[in-house]
């Protein structure tokens, strides 16, 4: 047994209830590893998951993180790939938010020797969503524009790194006007438009006649409605995250939430056909359960060989609060990262 230091929550409803606990853990199984956790990856899944308005999140007490990288200090009698020492970065279902975790030996590959343990813990569930986003349901290819949104984040970052190697026309939105010069200097987003009240007029504009084939969704009401007219015949909205039902506060404001839910888009199925857009979501929680198709995907994005994805922000474990209230703002470039 070891002692190790976790965020719990009792329940899902208030992020004010985290608390940081300390726990034994016992050896790992068979076929796991246990891993010192060096650095943790915040999502907004987590936030969600705290604030009861995730659907994949448990009943009752759990550990909310997703994604972690670290260092392996236990094998299990059954697993052959990994040895006491290896560096590595890992996704779970729930769990991440501790000092050691013990894992299924499949959801833990290498971390590059080039990069930093934050950049580790910053990829896998990025670079997945967007990764199966743009090529699996998006069906990208040379020579398309793609609107991505929250451009700034992780996921956006990562995609349009991606959409660059499969030589893509990208357009980032972002709700900041400060993270723009960003974008454009750092990243090579061939445009950058703030999402404002002029945000269909800046679009279009910034289109300048291409047609609009794909757009990375996750912002949510009337940007989603504008993005989805003016999206090209033939083109592909991918729905993965909803950022206009987020809250600043600890706990989900209801009645906000209720009237944005009253107000959402909707958008007929019959009508479909007639415009020829397609419609689709995912949500990256469903792949855990399908290892092989994970590690499918993964051997195509890091055969890209995208660089490390860009950390903006680290906090030590006992600013775990102060990561997640900044995350919630919105203020932040790429990605949030707690050092164990």
């Amino acid at each position: 047994m070891l002692e190790r230091q976790v965020y719990r929550m009792p329940k899902a409803g208030s992020i004010r209830d985290l608390k940081r606990v300390s726990e034994e853990l016992g050896p790992p199984g068979a076929d796991e590893v246990c891993v010192k956790v060096e650095a943790i990856g915040l999502n907004f899944a987590d936030i969600f998951a705290m604030q009861g308005l995730y659907s994949a999140t448990p009943q009752g007490s759990f550990i909310p993180g997703l994604e972690y990288a670290g260092v392996v200090i236990a094998v299990g009698a059954d697993v052959q790939e990994w040895k006491v020492g290896d560096r590595v970065m890992g996704a779970t279902k729930f769990g991440g938010y501790v000092s050691h975790i013990n894992s299924h030996h499949r959801y833990v590959i290498a971390l590059p020797q080039e990069w930093s343990f934050e950049e580790g813990a910053g990829f896998l569930v990025q670079g997945l969503t967007a990764y199966y986003a743009l090529t699996e349901l998006g069906n990208l290819k040379s020579g398309m524009t793609v609107l991505i949104h929250s451009a700034a984040g992780g996921v956006g970052i990562l995609a349009n790194r991606i959409c660059k190697k499969y030589g893509a026309y990208t357009i980032g939105t972002v709700g900041q006007a400060g993270k723009v010069d960003f974008l454009r200097r750092e990243e090579a987003y061939d445009d950058v438009i703030l999402r404002d009240g002029d945000f269909y007029t800046k679009l279009t504009g910034a289109l300048a006649g291409r047609p609009l084939h794909l757009i990375m969704e996750c912002i949510g009401g009337k940007v989603l409605m504008q993005g989805w007219k003016a999206m090209a015949p033939m083109g592909r909205m991918v729905v993965y995250g909803n950022a206009s039902f987020t809250t600043h506060g600890s706990k989900p404001n209801y009645p906000k939430l209720y009237w944005r839910y009253l107000r959402r888009p909707q958008i007929d199925p019959l009508r479909l056909p007639t415009q020829n857009k397609s419609l689709m979501g995912f949500n990256l929680i469903y792949l855990y359960e399908q290892t092989d198709l994970m590690h499918q995907l993964l051997h195509g994005l890091q055969a890209l060989q995208l660089k490390p994805q860009h950390v903006g922000h680290v906090f030590s474990f006992d600013q775990m609060h102060e990561a997640i209230h900044l995350f919630q703002q919105g203020k932040t470039v790429g990605k949030v990262v707690v050092r164990v």
